[in-house]
């Protein structure tokens, strides 16, 4: 039976760990060190490296971890990330053997152009695209891809776990609450993460029927959500994706 650990890294990234008692896989490795550390006192053999996109802190761990272990490397293809051994694009799939655990990938541009997402089990590992609370800045795409990545996290199951990339959630939060201050689920969510990170613990997994409750890019459909953003740019909003865009403008200047 497998398990899933964040090891820390940088101020606050999350690199995922599926392991079992004697294998690994690592999910999103921007720093070898934490996780060689983490491999050495486990005592377990890493067997496979995913990759979401091609940002360093989550890729510029893989060329150290490959010097220690021979092993695949994941990775979206529509990206150049020179240490990935298998380009990866939606409809595509992979098998981690050592867990039985089988993933698919889904095509998720907007924070990067390439950006993929692994889901299986119920486990969503979803890099920088869709966070606790809140979604990823716009990097390499555009408004309407993003919200079309994000509607898509959003039609899976509901039961979901949501691993994404950093330990933004209080921060997202805070914003959140400007955007939808009538939403109880959000009062109710910033004193358990207050709790959490008070005590260090990650306020991570999320889970996708949480975040259709709470966060704002997935809300863009609310009144309230709607009626905030047409009051931050100052004109009415008709659609989604222009309030999808004018709250990602309102959070990059927040």
């Amino acid at each position: 039976m497998f398990h899933i650990v964040p090891v820390c890294a940088f101020i606050d990234n999350y690199i995922w760990v599926i392991r079992d008692q004697h294998h690994a896989a690592v999910v999103d490795p921007g720093d070898a060190a934490p996780v060689l550390a983490f491999l050495r006192r486990e005592n377990l053999k890493l067997v496979a490296i995913l990759n979401t996109h091609h940002h360093n802190d989550h890729v510029g761990g893989n060329a150290a971890l490959l010097r220690e272990f021979s092993v695949p490397v994941y990775g979206p293809g529509n990206e150049s990330i020179p240490t990935v051994t298998h380009c990866l694009k939606e409809g595509d799939s992979i098998q981690l053997a050592e867990f039985s655990l089988g993933f698919s990938v889904l095509d998720i541009p907007g924070h990067t152009a390439g950006h993929i997402a692994y889901y299986g089990a119920n486990l969503l590992f979803c890099g920088d695209t869709l966070f606790a609370c809140g979604c990823g800045r716009l990097f390499e795409g555009t408004a309407l891809q993003m919200y079309t990545s994000l509607q898509k996290l959003a039609k899976l199951p509901d039961a979901t776990s949501v691993y994404c990339g950093h330990e933004y959630t209080l921060a997202n939060i805070h914003f959140a609450k400007e955007v939808e201050p009538g939403n109880q689920v959000l009062i109710e969510l910033k004193v358990s993460a207050e709790k959490q990170r008070e005590l260090n613990f990650p306020t991570l997994p999320s889970t996708i029927a949480m975040e259709k409750s709470c966060n704002p890019f997935l809300r863009c459909s609310q009144p309230e959500v709607i009626h905030n953003a047409s009051n931050y740019l100052g004109k009415p909003l008709a659609d989604p994706v222009s309030v999808f865009a004018a709250i990602r403008d309102w959070k990059n200047n927040f």
